[in-house]
Parts: structure tokens; C-alpha cells; sequence
């Protein structure tokens, strides 16, 4: 792969000599992986790409445009083939048209959610994955090639309170504007609308979501892919408020050692809290970029504002706790803050839910705050694993360099709560997550097996992580784990 010095803020990772020979859905897997290499580009989970392939259809044999896109459930970074859900384009757009004939369409009625089971129907080649609710967004669009991404650097333009100004400023005519409006089959359309508008235009700015931009070409779809998010990059950069970020420091971290003997003491205690009615496995982070946000003076506003991109909030929830220590207070005084400031979420998750709920809405989901923030030690994000309370992780510090670059250049705009619980609580995503497969037996629990470098003692460990289990291993000498006895 030759060396592009050409970005700073983002990596170039197109190598022609591995792309040659790929046929066209493996090229669009390979273009996946390398944008879904990048965290800087888009979040575990999120994000999805599409090409518009020529075909033979396998019943009649006459030449099709089939639409490959990565289905619903996939993540960029490793998707293969079998990621990606395959479309008849005309019956794709044979459903646009049935859409547009229902007089009761519209964002968020009834139609547009039942596009979605429609979807199934434009399947080409039996293909079993199933498509996502952002294929009409790939599909109308007329270019051959379309990546939609959530970078951090462009979800800062898009959550600032001028990002229809700062869009212009940034891309001029090159990218359009289009204010916040909910994922799903109406906004497909009205994409396709934008694209017949603006026909200069190589992408959209989503207010409040991310970046959609396409090409004819596939590499040339990841180059400006690459393009986009660097220029919103350095202009973000160009703006920097250095030690002025979030307003400055109101407090100083502990350090390294203290915070270590801190979260030690003080985490079996707040899983109890937390897990009064269900278990969770939490992440710590205290990188620098997270202490510097919780430390800050403007930190109590931000994190009551909540996050902007949907894949943000479906993990972190509306809001953090944001506890408002003094590292010099102690940790009796934080275990005090930590309980009422609980008590405070739940009531006012409670409150949210009351006052933003739908005839027809799911059934309140637990209220306790899967993020809390803590000056002096950091972030602790929970799920139900350690692979979702990492990712819960990730996306509320990517949520921290958006507000970072909004701040920095604008003012910082949550979407309305509103908006916000209708997606919580959207009937698919309820939907989804009654597909899931039942909990394992001893999902969210944490379980010690001491000698699990070897013999039964790594048996156990084997069966009761296959049951679900959080496992940790403990060998008398490390060089057990590395080096296992060797039978004589």
C-alpha cells in the first residue's frame, strides 16, 4: 500500500494491489472494513455502506440492478459477505412508489414503519440477511456507490446549533444540509429529493446523525468518504479552545494509583446499587480525554443535555449521571453523592418516560443510567456483558469529542427529548430486541476460577464463559498462562 500523507485526522488504508480482483460485493466488503477500521470514521455497529451491482437474475437470466447493503445487525470493521443484504433495485423502488401513493405517509406514521417488513420482499438471490432501515437512504440515491458514516469530527457539525452555516462554510456546495429527521423509509425519499436539487452535491450533512455521501466508484466513495471527515477534522482543530475546552477545569484528576484504590473500593458497592433488579458488568475509562471532560467546568451542563446520534443514546441512554464530586472530598462522601444522585435518575428517567410516552409506547426499560461520570476518576459505563458496557464505553466518549467540536465552534444541541424517546422506544428497536435470543444462565454474573491456566481449571473456566459468564482467571504463576504444562 503506498503512503497517503494527504489526511491527519483519519487513516488511508486503500491498497489497490488487495482490492484488484475483487469482484464488486467483495470490494464493497473491503471498502467496509477499512472505514470500519477507524473509529474516527464510525462506531461499533454503526455506520453502513452499498453498491450497485449489475446482476443476472437466477430465475429469468436477464441482466438486474441489485442493490448490496450491509444488513441489519453487521459491523463495518468485520463484516463479510454474508453482512450484507441483497435488493432487486426496481422492487426497491416499485415500494417507493407504493409509499408515496398512501396519503397517511409521512416521518413516523404507521406507513413508513411498515416499509420495513416490505423490504424482505425486493430480496434478490434468497439472500437470508436481513436489510437495515437505512437501505431506502442507499437505494435512492442515484449514485452507484453510497457510504454513510457517523465520524465524530462531522456529528460535531451536525450537533451544533449553526451546523447549517458551518456546512456551507466548510464543504460550500459540494455537501447539503438537511436538518435532523428520524432514520427510516421517509427520509430515503427525501434524500432522493435532495440529490435531484443539489445534482453538484456529493453528500448531506444529517442533523443531529452523521454523514451520507456516494460516488460512481468504489474507491473513489472511500477516498471522499476520507475527504469529508478530514476537512471537518481540521477545521474542528483550526478552533481548538485548548486549555479553554469545556470551559476549563473546575477539578483535578487523582492520580493514577488513588484512582486505581478508589474504583477498587468503590465498584462492587455501586453494582450492588445499580443492580438492585438486574446484574451489570461495567468498563472503566480515565484516558485523558475523558478526565479532562468530567474534571471541566461545563461538564454538569453537557451531560444533562444528552447525546445527538441515535447510536449514541440507544447505548448511553438519554443522559449520564454526571455526580458532582470534589475529589478532596473523599470516598464516603462520594458513596452519599453516588446514592442520591441514583435516586435523582431514576425519578427523573421515571419523569421522562411519563411525560414523553405514546398510547402504544413499550413498557418502561430499567431507569438506572448505564454511564457515570466522576471528576477526579473517570467514566464507568455498564451492560449487560463486558462487550456492551465497552462499547456503551466508546460511544460516550465519541459523544464527549462531539460536544468537544460543537463547543468549539458553535453551541452544543442535543436532540429534543421528544425525538429522543421516540426512538427509545421506536416499535422496531422494541422489536429487535424481543428477537433476542433468551440471557444464558449465568449471563451478567462475574466468576473467579482460580487455576484457569490449566487442566480443570481451564475447563471450568471454558464452560462457565460457553454459560455466559464474566470470567476471570487466576493462575498461582503467570508463566502457567503462558506456557502450559506439557503432558509426560
Amino acid at each position: 500500500m503506498a503512503k497517503n500523507n494527504t489526511y491527519e485526522f483519519v487513516n488511508y488504508l486503500w491498497d489497490d494491489a488487495r482490492a484488484a480482483g475483487l469482484d464488486e460485493p467483495d470490494l464493497l466488503v473491503y471498502r467496509s472494513n477499512l472505514l470500519g477500521a477507524d473509529p474516527r470514521i464510525t462506531n461499533t455497529g454503526g455506520g453502513n455502506t452499498s453498491a450497485k451491482v449489475s446482476a443476472r437474475d437466477p430465475l429469468t437470466g436477464e441482466p438486474v440492478e441489485v442493490l448490496w447493503v450491509k444488513g441489519s445487525g453487521g459491523d463495518l470493521r468485520t463484516a463479510g459477505r454474508e453482512h450484507f443484504a441483497s435488493l432487486y433495485l426496481d422492487r426497491l423502488h416499485t415500494l417507493r412508489e407504493r409509499y408515496l401513493s398512501d396519503p397517511a405517509r409521512g416521518p413516523k406514521s404507521a406507513v413508513e414503519d411498515a416499509m420495513v417488513g416490505m423490504l424482505p420482499h425486493c430480496t434478490f438471490g434468497l439472500n437470508p440477511r436481513a436489510p437495515s432501515i437505512d437501505t431506502p437512504l442507499h437505494g435512492f440515491v442515484p449514485a452507484r456507490h453510497v457510504d454513510h458514516t457517523h465520524p465524530n469530527a462531522v456529528i460535531a457539525i451536525a450537533a451544533s446549533r449553526d451546523g447549517e452555516r458551518l456546512t456551507r462554510e466548510i464543504y460550500g456546495d459540494e455537501v447539503v444540509w438537511l436538518p435532523w429527521q428520524r432514520p427510516g423509509f421517509d427520509l430515503g425519499v427525501l434524500l432522493q429529493q435532495v440529490c435531484a436539487e443539489h445534482p453538484q452535491a456529493k453528500g448531506v450533512v444529517l442533523g443531529g446523525h452523521g454523514l451520507i455521501n456516494w460516488a460512481e466508484d468504489g474507491k473513489a466513495c472511500y477516498e471522499l468518504t476520507l475527504s469529508l471527515i478530514e476537512r471537518a477534522a481540521r477545521y474542528l482543530a483550526a478552533h481548538d479552545k485548548g486549555d479553554g475546552t469545556f470551559g476549563g477545569a473546575r477539578y483535578q484528576a487523582l492520580e493514577r494509583d488513588a484512582r486505581r484504590a478508589l474504583l477498587a473500593e468503590l465498584m462492587p458497592w455501586l453494582r450492588g446499587r445499580l443492580g438492585e433488579s438486574t446484574r451489570w458488568i461495567a468498563t472503566f475509562q480515565d484516558d485523558e480525554a475523558t478526565l479532562r471532560f468530567v474534571n471541566s467546568v461545563d461538564a454538569p451542563r453537557l451531560a444533562e443535555l444528552g447525546t445527538s446520534c441515535p447510536d449514541h443514546f440507544l447505548r448511553t441512554k438519554i443522559k449520564p449521571l454526571y455526580v458532582d464530586w470534589d475529589p478532596a472530598e473523599g470516598a464516603d462522601r462520594l458513596r452519599a453523592k453516588l446514592q442520591e444522585g441514583l435516586a435523582a435518575y431514576r425519578a427523573d428517567y421515571a419523569a421522562y418516560y411519563e411525560q414523553h410516552r405514546r398510547p402504544d409506547s413499550p413498557p418502561m426499560r430499567d431507569p438506572n443510567p448505564t454511564v457515570v461520570l466522576i471528576p477526579g476518576l473517570g467514566m464507568i459505563a455498564w451492560g449487560k456483558d463486558k462487550s456492551e458496557s465497552r462499547v456503551t464505553a466508546e460511544f460516550y466518549s465519541c459523544a464527549i469529542e462531539v460536544m468537544r467540536g460543537a463547543e468549539a465552534v458553535s453551541e452544543y444541541v442535543a436532540l429534543p427529548r421528544q425525538e429522543a424517546f421516540d426512538i427509545e422506544y421506536w416499535a422496531l428497536e422494541e422489536a429487535k430486541l424481543r428477537r433476542m435470543p433468551p440471557e444464558k444462565e449465568l449471563a451478567r454474573r462475574v466468576i473467579a476460577v482460580f487455576g484457569a491456566g490449566s487442566g480443570i481449571g481451564r475447563e471450568v473456566a471454558r464452560r462457565v464463559s460457553r454459560e455466559g459468564a464474566q470470567v476471570v482467571g487466576a493462575v498461582r504463576h503467570f508463566y502457567s498462562t503462558l506456557h502450559p504444562p506439557t503432558k509426560r
